[in-house]
């Protein structure tokens, strides 16, 4: 991981749009890619943690049903709606011991294509292997700096499984939301475990949370920026606007202090006085005079 800052988007995408359903729908998880999606149940009853197969963005896919929704959001910015999908049956005993099966076989093939990739000379990561439901057909999933022509390698891969193959490039994000892993607060990584949903992050999500600015410390595996620092990001932004920012200068007992830091989990500001002297106020001794536009700072008294 270098030292550079890689923010995962733009800082501002847009504000988000919620629209209500006229009927719920459900949510589902594909359990290869851990992506979360919303399928139209036509008037079937499932219960959540149960397995279904459901058409999917590339063909039919188990998927384990989470719950029922009755709204969805999307941001204005791009206008992207999430997709619907059909619910195509519950999950059969055959289905699942498909699936199984599928993984194991899903070993060989990975090591197969990453073998050929290297024949082909390639510049490209290969993250993951997957055997459709219902159809003779291998999703690649692997991801490259730049665009890679692949053509070639497809056709060999053809030859090699008498079947369709599909290969998809991906994010450093998505990857790790795919293969999963340990974060450095050592929980499961968010984006596989919680939401895969890969909200734009920015660096100065993690100034206004006071977070250290070392790379190390604020960037998760897949070397972007920590997709949590988003979490609580509007809280904090709510919280300072009630607060004097850093730079501020306040008169109190015959000198000028300047704001120097501001946090808000503990709710002190600190500044620093012309003479020298270094104070932590607590924030309710903080007071904006509206009339003369200025911050005050309440004495102990009062």
């Amino acid at each position: 991981m270098t030292d550079e800052l890689l923010e995962n988007g733009p800082e501002d995408e847009g504000n988000v749009i919620t629209v209500k359903l006229d009927r719920a729908l459900f949510l589902v998880k594909i359990l290869h890619s851990s992506e979360t999606e919303l399928c139209d149940p036509k008037n079937e009853v499932y219960t959540p943690g149960e397995y279904l197969v459901v058409d999917t963005r590339y063909g039919r896919d188990l998927a384990e049903m989470l719950g029922a929704v009755k709204e969805y959001h999307f941001r204005e910015a791009d206008g992207s709606k999430p997709m619907v999908f059909e619910v195509i049956r519950r999950a059969t005993p055959e289905d699942l011991h498909r699936y199984e099966e599928n993984k194991q076989r899903e070993e060989e093939a990975f090591r197969i294509c990453r073998e050929k990739i290297q024949q082909h000379h390639l510049d490209m990561k290969l993250v993951s292997a997957h055997y459709m439901m219902d159809e003779p057909k291998i999703l690649f999933f692997f991801t490259a700096d730049a665009r890679v022509d692949f053509r070639d390698l497809v056709k060999d891969l053809v030859s090699h499984f008498k079947m369709r193959i599909e290969l998809r490039q991906i994010g450093v994000r998505d990857e790790a939301r795919v293969i999963g892993g340990i974060g450095v607060c050592g929980r499961l990584l968010c984006c596989h475990s919680i939401t895969d949903k890969l909200n734009p992050v920015s660096i100065k999500m993690a100034k206004v949370q006071n977070m250290s600015l070392n790379s190390v410390k604020i960037s998760g595996p897949c070397g972007r920026l920590l997709c949590c620092l988003s979490y609580e990001y509007s809280l904090y932004q709510e919280e300072r606007k009630k607060l004097p920012a850093e730079g501020t200068r306040i008169p109190y007992e015959g000198t000028l202090f300047k704001v120097v830091e501001v946090n808000v989990l503990l709710g002190l500001v600190k500044f620093l006085g012309d003479d020298g002297r270094i104070l932590e106020i607590p924030a309710s001794r903080l007071f904006f005079d509206s009339q003369r536009s200025c911050w005050t700072i309440k004495p102990l008294s009062s």
